[in-house]
Formats: C-alpha cells, sequence, structure tokens
C-alpha cells in the first residue's frame, strides 16, 4: 500500500507538472492572449476583486475564462480575456481598447481605489504583470487630484518562439471628473533576448532578500543549536540513565542502603507500573498523533517535490499539490492511529478511525467556512465557488475517507498487538505534589520554546512570501529548517517527559503532545507582532484572513509538532524500561 500511495503522488505531481509547463510555442503574427485578473488594495493581499469589478472597458460578448484548476481557484483567481489585439512579433505604435465615460458613480468608484491603493494583476503566457490602477497628484487650484493611468505600455522579451518576459509600464494621466470621456489606449513592442526560456521566472525571485546572509547564518545557527542539543541531551540522559540502572540492578546491597537509593531516587523507575497506562481520550490521540504523522510525511514530500519540480511557477500548484497528496497520505494517518489505539487496548477503532480521518479536515473546514462567507459578503474573489468545494469534498470522501479506512484495518492488525515492556498495575499510583516548574503545563508551555528558536528565521520568510507578494522558492532551506525542526522537537519532548517521569508523574502522553505542540502558540504570538509591525494590512476582510489562515496554519504545525514529539517520547520511554525489571 504504501508503494500504491507513493505512485499516486507522483503521478499526481508529474500530471500537474506537465500542465504547468506546456506554455505556448507562438508563429509569427499568432494572437497572444492578455487575461485579466484581479484588483483590490495593495497592502490586503487576499482582498481581491474581479477586474472589471471598477468600470473598466468591458470587452464585447461573453470573453473567455481560463481555469487553471483547483489550486488557482482555491488562491482567488479568475483569468478573463481582455480581447486586447496583440500577436506575436508584431508591434503596436499606439491602439484603442476603448472608451470610458465618466459618471458620478465611475468617478467614486475610482476615486476610492486610487485612495486605497489599488492594484490589478494581468497574466500573459502564465507570465504576471502588475500594476496601480492611478495615482494622487499635487495640483495648484487643490491640494490634490486623482489620475487615471490611461496607456499600458508593453515590452515582451521573446527567444526564438517563446515569450520570456513583458515590462508592463502606465503612462498619460488623466483627471478623474465627471462628465469626460477617456480613451484607454495600449502600445506593444517587441524585443529579442538571449534569456532560454528556463530561465524566464527568475526576474520574480528575490534573490537578495531570500539569500541573504542573514537567512544563511539563521540555518546555521539552527544546525549548531541542533549539535548542541543533541549532544547535551544524549551526555546527560545516558550518564543518569546508566547511574540509574547501576543503582536499580544491585541486587546485593543491603536493606539499608537500598531503602536510602529509594528515598533519595524517587525517579521514574518507580512509576513503570503506570507509565504504560492507557491514556485519558485515547481515541482522540491516537487520531492527533496519526494525523501528524501524515502532515509530517505530506510536509516533506511537497517540500521534496517543489525541489524537484519548481512548482511556485504555476498558479496554485502547491495548493493542488498539498491537495491531492494530503488525499493520498492518509492511509499513514490511518495505520499510525489504527496501530497506536489497537496498541493500548482501544476497543471503539471505528470511532478511533472517523475521528483520524475527518478531524484535521473539518477543522479546516469550519474556519474556511467562515472566511468564506466573509469573502462573499465583500463579494471577493477569495471566496470559493461552490463547484469547487464539492470537488474538495469528493477528494475527502472517496480518496482521503477509504484510505484512512484501510490504513486503520492495516495498522491494527500489523502493528496493533499490544508489547508493554512492563506490565500495568490494578490500582493507580498515587502522583506526589512537585515543585512548579516539573507541572504539565509548564512543561508543556516550556517545551515549544526552543523548537519555535529554530524556525523563528525561516517564519519571517514565510510570513513575507505569503503577505508581501514575494514568489517562495528556496525549499532547499526549507528542507533543511524542517528536519532541524524534527530533531529539536524531538530532543526537547524527550528531555520534558524524562523530568516528568523522574517526578514520579505517568502521565506523560499528552503532555509530550502538547509539549512539542505548544510550538504552534509561539508562533501563533509571532504572527500577531508581524502583522502589526511588519505589514500595513487594515479591514475587517483582511484581518480576518490573516488571523484565520494563521490559525489553520498553526493547527496543522502544532499536530505536526505534537506528533512527532508524542512519538519521540514513546520510543524513548519504551527504550528506558525495556531494561528495568518490572515485576
Amino acid at each position: 500500500m504504501g508503494y500504491a500511495v507513493r505512485f499516486f503522488c507522483t503521478f499526481a505531481f508529474f500530471f500537474l507538472f506537465f500542465v504547468s509547463s506546456t506554455l505556448g510555442k507562438y508563429q509569427d503574427d499568432e494572437a497572444v492572449t492578455l487575461w485579466v485578473n484581479k484588483v483590490g488594495p495593495y497592502n490586503n493581499p487576499q482582498e481581491t476583486y474581479n477586474y472589471y469589478s471598477l468600470p473598466f472597458c468591458h470587452p464585447p460578448g461573453n470573453a473567455a475564462h481560463k481555469w487553471g484548476g483547483l489550486g488557482e481557484v482555491i488562491g482567488g483567481n479568475e483569468l478573463i480575456d481582455s480581447q486586447i489585439e496583440i500577436k506575436f512579433k508584431r508591434d503596436v505604435t499606439k491602439a484603442k481598447i476603448c472608451e470610458i465615460e465618466l459618471e458620478a458613480a465611475n468617478v467614486k468608484q475610482f476615486k476610492d481605489a486610487i485612495d486605497n491603493s489599488y492594484w490589478f494583476e494581468f497574466f500573459m503566457d502564465d507570465l504576471p504583470l502588475w500594476g496601480f490602477v492611478g495615482e494622487v497628484l499635487p495640483d495648484k487650484a487643490h491640494d490634490s487630484k486623482h489620475v487615471l493611468l490611461t496607456h499600458k505600455n508593453l515590452v515582451i522579451n521573446y527567444n526564438g518562439d517563446q515569450i520570456i518576459h513583458i515590462n508592463l509600464t502606465q503612462e498619460n494621466p488623466r483627471p478623474l471628473e465627471e462628465g469626460r470621456v477617456l480613451d484607454m489606449t495600449y502600445s506593444v513592442k517587441w524585443v529579442r533576448t538571449n534569456v532560454t526560456f528556463a530561465r524566464r521566472f527568475d526576474v520574480y525571485l528575490d534573490y537578495p532578500f531570500f539569500e541573504h546572509q542573514i537567512h544563511w547564518f539563521s540555518v546555521f545557527n539552527s544546525f549548531m543549536m541542533v549539535i548542541f542539543l543533541t549532544g547535551l541531551v544524549s551526555m546527560i540522559l545516558m550518564r543518569t540513565l546508566r547511574n540509574d540502572y547501576a543503582k536499580y540492578a544491585r541486587e546485593d546491597d543491603d536493606l539499608e542502603t537500598l531503602e536510602r537509593d529509594v528515598s533519595e531516587e524517587s525517579g521514574w523507575k518507580l512509576v513503570h507500573g503506570d507509565v504504560f497506562r492507557p491514556s485519558k481520550n485515547l481515541a482522540l490521540l491516537s487520531a492527533v498523533v496519526g494525523t501528524g504523522a501524515q502532515l509530517a510525511t505530506l510536509v516533506l514530500l511537497v517540500i521534496i517535490l517543489a525541489i524537484v519540480g519548481m512548482l511556485y511557477i504555476g498558479r496554485g500548484a502547491i495548493v493542488t499539490t498539498f491537495i491531492v497528496c494530503y488525499a493520498f497520505t492518509s492511509f499513514i494517518a490511518g495505520y499510525v492511529s489504527g496501530g497506536m489505539y489497537s496498541r493500548h487496548g482501544g476497543k471503539t477503532w471505528i470511532k478511533s478511525m472517523i475521528l483520524t480521518a475527518s478531524l484535521f479536515p473539518f477543522m479546516c473546514f469550519g474556519i474556511g467556512f467562515i472566511l468564506n462567507t466573509i469573502a462573499i459578503f465583500y463579494g471577493s474573489l477569495a471566496a470559493i465557488p461552490f463547484g469547487t468545494m464539492v470537488v474538495v469534498l469528493v477528494i475527502w470522501a472517496f480518496i482521503s475517507f477509504p484510505l484512512a479506512l484501510l490504513g486503520t484495518v492495516v495498522g491494527r492488525n500489523w502493528s496493533g498487538a499490544p508489547n508493554n515492556p512492563c506490565r500495568v498495575k490494578t490500582i493507580p499510583r498515587p502522583i506526589p505534589e512537585k515543585k512548579w516548574y516539573l507541572t504539565p503545563s509548564v512543561v508543556s508551555l516550556m517545551g515549544g520554546l526552543l523548537p519555535f528558536g529554530s524556525i523563528f528565521i525561516e517564519m519571517y520568510f514565510v510570513f513575507t512570501s505569503f503577505w508581501n507578494y514575494k514568489v517562495y522558492y528556496v525549499y532547499g532551506f526549507m528542507l533543511l529548517v524542517f528536519v532541524i525542526l524534527i530533531i529539536v522537537t524531538v530532543c526537547v519532548t524527550i528531555v520534558g517527559t524524562y523530568f516528568l517521569l523522574n517526578a514520579e508523574n505517568y502521565h506523560w502522553q499528552w503532555t509530550s503532545f502538547f509539549s512539542a505542540a505548544s510550538t504552534s502558540l509561539y508562533v501563533y504570538l509571532y504572527s500577531i507582532y508581524y502583522y502589526y509591525v511588519k505589514t500595513k494590512m487594515s479591514g475587517f476582510f483582511q484581518t480576518s484572513f490573516y488571523f484565520g489562515y494563521t490559525l489553520m496554519f498553526c493547527m496543522g504545525l502544532g499536530i505536526l509538532c505534537g506528533a512527532v514529539g508524542y512519538l519521540g517520547s514513546n520510543l524513548f520511554v519504551r527504550r528506558i524500561y525495556r531494561n528495568i525489571k518490572c515485576d
């Protein structure tokens, strides 16, 4: 089954990559389509509207639409043929697009758009073009006047029969005054270039920003943290455990010495009869651990595919790949969850399976439903069409859910047999009171600090690329940071679990999960700082989308880290109790 999952994910990726890579080759004088996409406030990236929501020239008749797939629609794109006549290698000195009659309502719409720094996005041969609707100029008679930029100048670079780059500039500002008629015009100039087709997206990549010295330094700093932390954990735990094993295994000590050791230790050995006791809400814990294992595999897979296939080139390719691969990796969630639930004596495995298959998707659906309602109210392109929601639901119902069910059945049969090193006692051992810093809540909160520190700088680059119009392409950095995050999370969680068990608190399962999952809490707190300090976003629409999307991201990150922390702690606990006498 694992081979089948990998096959389907690989097939889906290469299909998507092939579709996104079959861009046009043109004959001389062949028509080239200029697609209009969206407009919106520059400072609010998600608050976007249909280009013709402003009173621009509408093409006559029913203009053609271009749909680029599931990810493009979810990303809020709606490409419409502008019907501007452009032909390959044919220059246009100046041509008229249409006339705009400035009525009072039109003037008000344009002025509001200019006051809010509205920008627009076009596409030609899958290359984006951007520009502002207009600007405010100083005026002698008035404080300022609003002008509309009425002439679009396109300089198109080509190499052979392929388009390499398009540069859009705007000229001829005209004042917005009621009753005037404005001529909207354009010009086209074709210029030959030696840039190859494979390098045509390089102009959109901000090399100085993403490959800045601070980015390299942050990865190096995180790597050194991993070396130091793993070395420290290995040294402390191996030395401590060696002493513990030596004292515990001594059979020739007299009774007084043994009693003194026990009274002085009060350590993890004393809870061997309770440490493998099933945790509360076992079905929920199994579901989140299984989902986290799936998300960890999914993130690793998508990062590798992005490195190999340059998914950042295609509109919505990352989102589409994520959704498809999430569906096919659901088998992993079912397998991990089903095996874990069965090993701990769970009886209602169907409940656990349903939780595993639906918990994270329905959490995202709940947030998405609220955001979609807001987007519909504002009439934004960010609103996901009903048909797209049906497609996503069908993918979940007919691919993700059955694979989760199959994974659960396989997990229960292949890895569901109980194999605890120590037998669980009938009567639970009382947990003694300890100092405040050894309580599960404090251990959980402190556990996320170092993992957050290891990804702190990378979060800045990820947030900036998503919220400030930069194309994130350094997935090699992301892969390194992801591996570092996994290692740091496992090390920190193991240390926290050891301290908790040494305090004779055997409720380590949920504590190890929350200790790692608390990383997402610090990421969300950082997102609040980023919103108020690093952006100029405003308005209810953009604020709700920013914090809604960030909450969705942090929930996924929390489940992922929590599962990694639990699985690491589980291996550690089973390893240390395998070498002691569990009578």
